[in-house]
């Protein structure tokens, strides 16, 4: 007879000098970052499932599809409705499956899972997930293969909630390398127009603003590197009051961040925010903004990472 496991399965924990991150077996969430023991990111309890997705790996699409339903190569796909109350499906289809570790050592870690081929979703996908901790912070890379006989379309994100270490979130300073945002319907929070450009927009956000009395659910665009970054990376960043904080960083294939404000987290006081990364908007199944393609037997890979700053 096995031991009970936590409702997200194993607990696979990484070290490097006083960094420490854990991830969790069934949906490869990043549940722990903390640096001297300093957290970057909320965590929550291994016996309770993400708490708004928090952590979650978003594969093969991030966001919202809106009704559930796409078109792949002239055919009808109808994806089961997983955000029932808006009529969507939401965040891709591993949230909650089981990663194979692939590999596991003092300060890294890959996990592996399959996306089958299934109602909504013909084409099987191999995909990874690596996460390593070194002087820098922690590296995260994402693999996805087309394992099928035809070109698929997909998009890749992530959603952590971060941290200032122990700041209120409300007395932190957010910064985004977005120019653009996305207008969307308030009720299913899907777009209604295309991007607009941020420019003496209230929700620009590429100077810094305090989130004080700021409330987000919204797509930003146009994320890119600052022309003077020699490593040529998007960083958002989120730092309290003394400028200390914590950055995150992609590859310029990350076009997109999602920034979601919450009061309902479970045991942590006050505000929380979520800064996701994604390489396209909501619902690109329809629309195809930015969905990246996979030819048969192709793969792809992209980074993002975390910071003490």
């Amino acid at each position: 007879m096995h031991d009970p496991l936590p409702a997200t399965g194993r607990q696979f924990e990484i070290t490097f000098d006083s960094a420490r991150a854990v991830i969790t077996e069934f949906g490869a969430a990043l549940r722990v970052f903390e640096v001297d023991g300093v957290p970057h990111t909320e965590t929550f309890d291994a016996d309770r499932l993400p708490p708004s997705a928090s952590g979650s790996v978003l594969v093969p699409w991030p966001n919202r599809v809106a009704d559930g339903h796409w078109h792949l190569h002239g055919e009808s796909q109808q994806l089961a409705l997983t955000e029932p109350d808006k009529n969507n499906a939401i965040h891709g289809l591993l949230r909650h499956a089981p990663w194979q570790v692939v590999e596991h050592s003092a300060s890294a870690l890959v996990l592996q899972a399959t996306v089958a081929a299934q109602p909504g979703w013909p084409v099987p996908l191999l995909t990874s997930i690596g996460y390593a901790l070194d002087e820098q912070g922690l590296t995260v890379t994402h693999t996805v293969e087309n394992l099928g006989g035809k070109p698929v379309p997909f998009g890749v994100g992530v959603h952590p909630y971060l941290r200032a270490g122990e700041a209120d979130t409300d007395e932190c300073t957010l910064r985004l390398a977005a120019s653009t945002v996305l207008p969307v319907d308030p009720e299913r929070l899907l777009p209604v127009r295309p991007a607009r450009s941020l420019e003496g927009d209230e929700v620009d956000f590429r100077s810094g603003r305090k989130l004080e009395g700021v409330w987000l659910d919204t797509a930003f665009g146009g994320a890119t590197p600052a022309p003077d970054d020699p490593e040529e990376l998007v960083r958002h960043s989120l730092t309290r009051p003394d400028g200390h904080g914590v950055q995150l960083w992609a590859d310029p294939v990350f076009k997109w961040v999602q920034v979601y404000t919450s009061a309902e987290y479970p045991d942590r006081g006050g505000r929380v925010i979520a800064i996701e990364p994604m390489t396209c908007p909501p619902d690109a199944l329809n629309s195809g903004t930015d969905l990246l393609t996979l030819q048969p037997g192709e793969a792809w890979t992209a980074h993002w990472g975390l910071k003490r700053i």
